[in-house]
């Protein structure tokens, strides 16, 4: 695989888990808009960054609501 396909591919796979952290962020309440709008704003203005950190940290601290629960 040349240089430049691994690049295209890690930016491809990068902009995916930004797309499902921003998804994971809008269901879950975090306590508070604020909180919901700084992970957000970590989420997509750090490149890279936000997304991992998010993933590590914020990723289990929300709490979804019981809407989008299963179906019993």
């Amino acid at each position: 695989m040349s240089t430049g396909m691994i690049i295209v591919v890690t930016g491809v796979a990068f902009f995916l888990l930004t797309c499902v952290a921003l998804l994971d962020i809008a269901r879950k309440d975090f306590g508070g808009i604020q909180f919901k709008a700084l992970w957000a704003f970590v989420v997509a203005l750090v490149p890279f960054v936000g997304v991992v950190v998010y993933f590590l940290f914020g990723f289990r601290r929300g709490k979804r609501s019981a809407a989008d629960g299963p179906d019993d």
